[in-house]
């Protein structure tokens, strides 16, 4: 079938063809995007030679009228789509399936009606027999011929009967499948198709279009085996879905885009940003005041973004295939992925799926993973003295993870609820897995000495020293625990502050909290302490991190292994020298 612009051939009008939508289509599928849904119908009908007008009512009201396309085959041609709303008409309540129920039903009810009536009939016959009319030699033969014809009449009566039942359940089946509520508004769309055809025959189209109110978000079940060594990680990804524009999608495939439509995107503008001194007047003198003139900053915030649709149009430029880049499918367990480069992909949902415009939300399983992940304890025990479980997850699957809510389980446990961000096939993202009780944090109270030097003028030495406790009650080793602690940065040139234990150097000459640069490039530091222990500054393992900054905010981080029911103690110590100037005042922040 083609579509036409040109002026159509001089046929003859050949009439008008009226199909509802919810009983004469199908719907054949749905890609669904986060805020929208593309559905394509199929429709097949038979045209006459000459100009078809085909009127297809009950589309819902929701559809974007700009979105909609005609596809076809047949020996026919599309000329002209027209959309309107079709108000005060009301979606056909009937179908031809329906109509051929109740006449099966009422001629097998006329049946069931003339063996009843037989039945009646021997049995009156029998009734009416007297010892006058009857010879005794005779009644064998009788009594025989009414068992036969009895038992015949009974097996067909019951034969009846069950088709009855059988049509009437059909029947009932068929009313809920081309049911619409009454109420029901939604669908007053009408689409009107000129259709030329040369000859007669059996025509097949479909309508492409947009709605809104359809959506769906990804979450997740994420189930961690903390005494797996190989892929401690189980990832269960799911789809809610939820659609609420008029028409039920009814036993559909369906498509999940990962990519959002855009619309008004543009390359947004720079505007003008202007400085000028500001000039002051006094009365009418206009005099103007310089000798305390303002710096202006003038920004003009202009909105540059240009709004457009950005829907598929009946241009035909697209691939009829769906737009698909021709990227193979690949094959994998539960739904099947089609990624297209590295922005997007598309996940096909196996077999056929149901999904009513109800509003609510219809749970799907797109995939289930099995990932890598590096295991870490978290705790920052001047603050709280909880260790929190981390996990640096690896997605080596060839699956796109949308951003949405996670429910963690920990060895079969509930523990928490946290948010998985977008990550792209290969990449890695952190995963808080909540808190472990059986890592236990001690903060001992804060030891402070107090020393002087110099011989003339005397410096105020303060010497604070931190003691933290970390027990492993665990049965196995826990191989990465970070524990976070600072120490105060001075904001004053007479406070100093020095770091005595563990023994880390800055990258930058920050003694008295100025941010100097270093005269040179100084690699960053990760000093054993001990067995199993190393201090490094804070940033250090980050991959972006600027060596030049490390310690200037002085935090610093102890990586520890622990070995299973084991204690280890870590010591922070610092040093606080007040000049003379200033030794009689309070230092604020101790």
């Amino acid at each position: 079938m083609s579509t036409d612009h040109r002026d159509p051939p001089a046929f003859e009008s050949a009439g008008v063809i009226e199909l509802q939508s919810a009983v004469d289509s199908k719907i054949t599928g749905v890609s669904l995007y986060s805020s929208r849904a593309e559905i394509t119908r199929q429709y097949k009908f038979t045209v006459k030679t000459g100009h078809n007008q085909v009127a297809i009512l009950g589309l819902p009201n929701l559809l974007e009228t700009e979105s909609l396309r005609v596809e076809g085959r047949g020996l026919a041609t599309i000329h002209d789509v027209t959309v309107s709303k079709a108000k005060g008409q009301h979606v056909g309540t009937s179908s031809s399936e329906l109509a051929s129920l109740l006449s099966k039903k009422k001629q097998t009810a006329s049946a069931l009606a003339r063996c009843e009536k037989s039945l009646a009939a021997l049995e009156q016959y029998l009734n009416s027999l007297t010892v006058e009319h009857l010879e005794v030699s005779k009644l064998d033969n009788l009594m025989e011929n009414y068992d036969s014809a009895g038992a015949r009449l009974d097996a067909r009566k019951s034969d009846l009967a069950e088709q009855l039942r059988v049509l009437d359940a059909d029947i009932v089946l068929e009313c809920l499948r081309i049911a619409v509520p009454q109420e029901n508004d939604k669908l007053r769309v009408k689409a009107e198709i000129g259709v030329f055809a040369d000859t007669g025959g059996e025509v097949e189209i479909a309508l492409i279009y947009a709605v809104p109110s359809a959506n769906w978000a990804a979450f997740y079940d994420i189930r961690v085996d903390m005494a797996a060594k190989d892929d401690p990680i189980t990832l269960i990804y799911k789809a809610a879905i939820t659609q609420n524009t008029g028409e039920s999608w009814m036993d559909v495939p369906l498509l999940l885009e990962t990519s959002t439509p855009s619309f008004g995107v543009s390359i947004p503008q720079l505007s003008p940003w202007n400085l000028d001194f500001e000039k002051r007047y006094f009365g009418g003198n206009n005099k103007t005041v310089s000798s305390h003139a303002m710096l202006d900053l003038e920004k003009k915030n202009k909105d540059g973004m240009r709004y457009r649709r950005a829907l598929p149009d009946s241009s035909g430029d697209e691939d009829e295939e769906g737009g698909d880049d021709g990227l193979p499918a690949l094959s994998v367990r539960g739904a099947s992925v089609t990624s297209k480069g590295n922005i997007s992909a598309t996940f096909r949902v196996p077999g056929l799926v149901s999904i009513p415009s109800d509003g609510e939300a219809h749970n799907f399983t797109i995939v289930q993973l099995k990932l890598k992940a590096a295991m870490s304890w978290v705790c920052v025990p001047k603050v709280d003295t909880k260790a929190h479980i981390n996990a640096r997850i690896t997605n080596a699957s060839e699956y796109t993870l949308l951003g949405g809510a996670a429910s963690i389980y920990v060895d079969g446990s509930f523990i928490s609820r946290s948010r998985i961000p977008q990550v792209s096939p290969k990449e890695s993202f952190d995963c808080p897995l909540g808190v472990d009780p059986s890592i236990r944090i001690t903060y001992h109270p804060r030891i402070k000495k107090l020393s002087r030097s110099g011989f003339y003028t005397k410096t105020a030495n303060l010497v604070f020293s931190q003691r933290i406790t970390v027990f492993n009650t665990k049965s196995i080793a826990a191989e990465r625990v970070r524990i976070a602690d600072q120490i105060p940065t001075s904001q004053n040139a007479q406070i100093e502050v020095r770091l005595v234990s563990p023994a880390l150097t800055l990258p930058a000459d920050a003694g008295t909290g100025s941010m100097k640069a270093a005269p040179k490039r100084v690699e960053p530091q990760m000093l054993t302490v001990g067995k199993g222990v190393v201090a490094q500054w804070d940033g250090v393992d980050e991959p972006d991190a600027a060596v030049e900054t490390l310690g200037l905010d002085r935090k610093l981080n102890w990586i520890c292994a622990v070995p299973a029911q084991a204690k280890i103690n870590l010591v922070l110590e610092w040093e606080v020298s007040v000049s003379p100037a200033s030794a009689s005042g309070r230092v604020i922040g101790l």
